[in-house]
């Protein structure tokens, strides 16, 4: 070959596979070998060259397909087998993590996050294995890190690592897990519905086989699991009461109340006993648990738990989903904060779309309801179906499989629970 031969991009990085083996440990060699079986696999998909010239983007991770949809359970069908190649031909490299790698950074660790990235097909085969965080590297790692559900950043950080060092069989036996959960709501769920999906910590508002809505939440904590549930959404409180379970009571106000006498007064909160009798704070001993006796209700307003909105429906588990005075909640990485309950982003949008039938329910009377304080139920004409799931896996019908946090460890794989890694 002369010096002025062009190469095409598939030989340009057998070459760089061919030199990394050369020059490697016997063991190093080997693990080369392995990978490059992987990247060279028949079945696997040709990047197209055009890749250069446009950088992967997230249209393909987002889709308006809802997770329960029937093409969702066929995607990840094809995941599993896609992830089974990957799992023969020896998985992928382990990315040493620590370091902060982020466009322009040039480490040798740079190599294995390249390898890693192209066998999960988020970087093509083109993009080479060079020690560069080039620009194609940063638009991979943004790719991967939106179908983790993680901020699409481009810098690894712990849980970019920790996602990215999951191993392949542990990804297809989590494939293989959700599988099982999806087929089992492949049902007809209505031609409207709400399904939160907790682990991802995310709403689907889906009408007529498409999400019409998504919507970012904030879901229980290990130690006060939002439960999995199926009901129908047949009220919107606006400018609601909220009352306190019992759990909140014992573990968190009557605590509170033993540090500061006041906190009752201070956030608005009432007592009432089995009568409708207004009680006095003063008059209940705080040092014993009596006060789970009494009817905790904070009056409607600016520091309401609940905010401006509650949204009923019936389950035995006392749980609702509801705005929340604390609108900053919603930037964190881990959104696993709440007591049980469903807090909603933007969550007057999701009312206009499930009152839409309801006569009184337009976007201007209800914003001109929650600006005058006044507490008001409205009444949905036709129930919408609502579903609380866990699904921690799938994949969509652009053929991207995603993947999230096993926050209550229900997929039985420890390295799963990412968030205390």
């Amino acid at each position: 070959m002369s010096a002025n031969t062009p190469i095409s991009r598939r030989t340009a990085l057998g070459l760089a596979l061919a030199s990394a083996s050369a020059a490697a440990l016997p063991h190093q060699a080997l693990a080369e070998t392995a990978i490059d079986r992987i990247l060279n696999a028949p079945n696997r998909d040709s990047w197209n060259d055009s890749f250069d010239a446009t950088a992967p983007t997230k249209a393909k991770v987002v889709t308006s397909t809802p997770i329960f949809a029937p093409q969702t359970i066929d995607s990840v069908q094809q995941a599993i087998a896609e992830y089974s190649n990957i799992v023969r031909n020896g998985g992928w490299p382990r990315v040493p993590a620590g370091k902060k790698l982020e466009l322009g950074v040039s480490d040798d660790a740079v190599r294995a996050l390249r390898q890693r990235l192209i066998i999960s097909g988020d970087l093509p085969r083109g993009a080479g294995v060079s020690p560069q965080f080039d620009t194609y590297v940063d638009a991979a790692v943004k790719r991967f890190q939106a179908r983790h559900g993680l901020p699409s950043d481009g810098v690894m950080g712990r849980y970019s690592f920790a996602a990215l060092n999951v191993s392949a069989p542990i990804r297809l036996g989590q494939l293989q897990t959700n599988l099982v959960r999806l087929k089992a709501m492949s049902g007809y769920l209505g031609d409207r519905y709400v399904m939160v999906n907790i682990p991802a910590a995310e709403i689907e508002a889906v009408e007529l086989g498409r999400v019409a809505q998504r919507h970012t939440a904030i879901v229980g904590r290990e130690s006060r699991q939002t439960p999995i549930l199926n009901s129908k959404i047949y009220e919107l409180n606006l400018n609601p009461y909220w009352t306190a379970p019992k759990s909140i009571i014992l573990k968190d106000i009557i605590p509170l109340m033993r540090k500061n006498p006041n906190y009752l007064t201070e956030n608005k909160i009432l007592l009432f006993d089995g009568n409708s009798q207004e009680v006095s704070p003063q008059s209940v001993n705080w040092n014993t648990e009596e006060a789970v006796k009494l009817r905790f209700r904070q009056e409607p307003g600016r520091i309401n738990a609940m905010g401006s909105v509650k949204i009923n429906f019936p389950n035995p588990h006392a749980v609702y989903m509801h705005d929340t005075p604390q609108k900053g909640i919603f930037n964190k990485l881990l959104r696993f904060e709440s007591s049980g309950c469903v807090r909603v982003k933007n969550v007057r949008d999701l009312l206009v779309w499930l009152a839409k039938d309801t006569p009184g329910a337009s976007r201007s009377n209800i914003e001109s309801i929650i600006a005058s304080g006044d507490r008001t139920d409205l009444k949905l004409t036709a129930p919408v179906p609502v579903y609380f799931a866990y699904v921690s896996a799938w994949s969509n019908t652009s053929g991207v499989a995603h993947f999230r946090d096993d926050i209550y460890q229900r997929d039985g794989v420890d390295e799963l629970v990412l968030s205390q890694n």
